[in-house]
Parts: structure tokens; C-alpha cells; sequence
């Protein structure tokens, strides 16, 4: 019996006690409580981009202005009230807060950085979340049983419905809905860098503040290739699955995970993916799933992930060049 905290996840679903040495990345468990992919993971390099972010924001709006002089002074809620659960305030207290500080030098220029910065964290936490959530995949299809009661089985290929198979289901439609909302997050902060405010007389709305991954057009590097903005068949397959998740179902109408018995033990564990061509479904009238290819999804997830967040990064670098030349 593997252990769980020592175990390796593997992409066939089929654990292990040390790495296979076959070239495949596989997950192991962090001592910080997360599992992590062995290779192709980009998720420190996003990190060091949007703590670049961060300061170049606060340097552009900030020109001009003495902040290391008056941060320190900024009214605690500016900075986390309407963003963050520390702050226990409702909307009337904010406003109430506001009117009473509003002598304060420069503090609807603070709310807008704070405002601006939020965006920023946004991409950072939701492409932690999209990890953890791939590592939660593998740790239920590695170390869970398909079938409950566990019972030997038949040699052959078999499949399984269960609570279990569920849950796989729903991390990865979690998980594509969320690569979606990386990249209405990422066009807001692009558009936002490229419009930022002047004005503050009055506490500024954001520019993208109603903006989707739809009105990328009116960024100016729209389109750009190696970007998550890039027209491609990649870029059109996250659409079309978040699209069919959130409007149309599941990617299977009835959740199943398949397991390739030999001896009574399973050697294989498998997930079908339906079958797309340039990033959309083979659809004929009204039926959109098809699974003619054998496509394995649960084999595909670290080389998705790995194309999303490699584009993830020329876009934000995209974005913070400009945006630094304004300070």
C-alpha cells in the first residue's frame, strides 16, 4: 500500500513508490501541502511577472507623487476594504470613511493602485488555484478507488460511474473554467495598463471595469502571436470547453473513468477527452461529443497547462514593458 504523502501521481493513474525515470512528468507532494508537477509547471515565473506588475503600476500612477512618504499614512481600509474579508466593513461604512478622509493627499489616487493591483492578484491566485486543483485531479485518479466497494475485476477495459468519478469531472471542469477566467482577468489588466486613469479629482472607475476575454480586440497587441490574445487553435479550444461546461453540459453525459484490468489489477486509468478539431468540437447537428480518437484527457492536462501558462507569461510581458516605460 503506497502512502499518500510519499506517493507519486502518475498520468495513467497508476501511483508508484519513486519516480518511473520514463521521461513523463508525474506529481509529488510539496512540504507547503501542495502537489507538484515534476516538470513543464510555470507557476514561479507568472509570480515573478506580477510582483513586476504590482510595482509598475504603483510606479506609473504613483509619478510625481511622494509615496514612500505617504504610504505609510494611507488609511488601513483604502487598501483592503471591498477586496479582502480583513476588512469587516460594509459599503456604507466604506463610504462613510471616505467622506472622512478625503483631505487625505492623494487618496483617491491610492484606491485607484489598489484597485489596479487587485487585478494583478487576481491572475495570481486563480493560477495558483488551477495547480492545485490539476494536483487534486491526480491525487483522487492516482490513490481513489473507481468503484466502491474495491473488488477485483475482470481482465479487460471497464469503466466506472461513481461519487468518485464525479468528483474527477468536476476538477476538470473547474479547472477549464477557470483558464477561462484568466483570460477575462488578463484582458482587463492589459486594457486597464494601457488606460490608466488621470483624473483624480474623484474616485476613478477602472477602464476595463465591464471588459471580457471578448474585447481583447481593443487591446492594442490583439491577436499577437505566442499570447493568450493569438487567434489559434489553442486559444479556441479553452473557449469552446469552458463555453460547452457552462451552457451546455458536461464533456461526457454520463462521467465515467475507464480502468485496463490485467490479472485483476489495474494497469492503466484513463479518461476520454471528446474529439476537436481546431479547437472545436466535431459536431454534426445536435451532437458535439463524440470519442472516435482515443483521446486520453488525463495525458494531455500538464502539456495544456504548460501551452496556457507559457502564453500566460508572454502576455503579461506584454503588458508590464509599456507599462514600466510610463514611470
Amino acid at each position: 500500500m503506497i502512502n499518500v504523502d510519499t506517493a507519486i501521481l502518475n498520468l495513467d493513474g497508476i501511483p508508484s513508490q519513486q519516480p518511473r525515470k520514463d521521461g513523463i512528468p508525474y506529481f509529488s507532494f510539496d512540504p507547503q501541502g501542495a502537489w507538484r508537477l515534476s516538470e513543464g509547471s510555470r507557476l514561479y515565473d507568472i509570480e515573478d511577472v506580477c510582483v513586476r506588475l504590482h510595482e509598475a503600476f504603483k510606479q506609473a500612477i504613483m509619478k510625481g507623487v511622494d509615496y514612500t512618504r505617504l504610504v505609510y499614512a494611507v488609511p488601513q481600509f483604502a487598501s483592503m476594504a471591498g477586496h479582502n474579508s480583513e476588512a469587516n466593513l460594509t459599503r456604507e461604512l466604506f463610504e462613510r470613511f471616505l467622506r472622512e478622509t478625503t483631505n487625505f493627499p492623494e487618496i483617491y489616487r491610492f484606491l485607484y493602485l489598489y484597485d489596479c493591483q487587485h487585478l494583478v492578484a487576481s491572475i495570481q491566485e486563480c493560477t495558483k488555484e488551477v495547480e492545485q486543483v490539476l494536483g487534486e485531479f491526480y491525487l483522487a485518479f492516482n490513490m481513489e478507488s473507481f468503484f466502491y466497494p474495491p473488488m477485483k475485476h475482470e481482465d479487460g477495459i471497464r469503466y466506472s460511474t461513481s461519487p468518485v468519478t464525479a468528483k474527477l469531472f468536476a476538477f476538470l471542469g473547474f479547472i477549464f473554467i477557470r483558464l477561462h477566467s484568466l483570460l477575462d482577468y488578463t484582458v482587463k489588466v492589459a486594457f486597464e495598463a494601457e488606460h490608466l486613469r488621470q483624473d483624480f479629482a474623484r474616485y476613478p472607475k477602472l477602464s476595463s471595469g465591464s471588459m471580457q476575454f471578448g474585447d481583447r480586440k481593443r487591446v492594442s497587441f490583439n491577436n499577437a502571436a505566442g499570447t493568450l490574445f493569438e487567434t489559434c487553435e489553442f486559444v479556441t479550444m479553452v473557449e469552446t470547453l469552458r463555453n460547452h461546461i457552462i451552457h451546455d453540459g458536461l464533456m461526457d453525459d454520463m462521467p465515467k473513468a475507464y480502468e485496463h484490468i490485467e490479472g485483476g489489477v489495474a494497469v492503466e486509468k484513463f479518461v476520454l477527452f471528446p474529439d476537436m478539431t481546431g479547437g472545436r468540437f466535431d459536431r454534426y447537428v445536435n451532437r458535439t461529443l463524440f470519442f472516435g480518437r482515443d483521446d486520453k484527457v488525463n495525458l494531455r492536462l500538464p502539456v495544456l497547462l504548460g501551452e496556457f501558462q507559457r502564453r500566460q507569461i508572454e502576455t503579461l510581458n506584454r503588458i508590464l514593458a509599456p507599462l514600466q516605460a510610463l514611470a
